[in-house]
């Protein structure tokens, strides 16, 4: 399911005259829980395999930690980070905390696991993050950026 927002919802930014909203990209839950479900398998591997190379004969407890400590982790601070939601105009793409970025500063636009990371010409990198289709993201802003 697309989690974007069609250009008409509520939450859009200030714009300048003549300004168009094309699209929004906020969080996809799916995509931040499949993102965490991974940390957590990770995590589980790396720390059961430290706790059998140090000898430790109960080291079923690093998947019961790092399960635990992911999921917790991933509860407390989901709010904040499925709540950024970017915004793209024919303009520019304006992201939370009041950055804005001139579509003609954007040197390129990459992917990287769930977010597509907004590089600008002077260097600053910017994630979108959990996103549902970071190819799909991309593409919507590099077309309106006229690549």
């Amino acid at each position: 399911m697309d989690n974007r927002k069609d250009a008409d919802m509520t939450d859009t930014p200030d714009l300048d005259p003549g300004e168009t909203l094309i699209t929004s990209f906020p969080g996809n839950m799916t995509t931040y829980v499949k993102e965490h479900v991974l940390l957590a398998a990770l995590g589980s591997l790396l720390m059961s395999g430290t706790l059998m190379y140090m000898g430790n004969p109960h080291a079923w407890t690093g998947i019961v930690g790092a399960v635990l400590a992911i999921a917790v982790r991933g509860f407390y601070v989901a709010r904040e980070q499925l709540g950024f939601t970017w915004h793209l105009t024919d303009r520019r793409l304006i992201g939370p905390g009041e950055r804005t970025i001139l579509l003609e500063n954007i040197a390129e636009v990459r992917t990287i696991f769930s977010a597509a990371q907004v590089v600008t010409r002077s260097g600053d990198k910017y994630l979108l993050k959990y996103q549902a289709d970071t190819k799909d993201t991309q593409s919507i802003i590099d077309r309106a950026r006229g690549v």
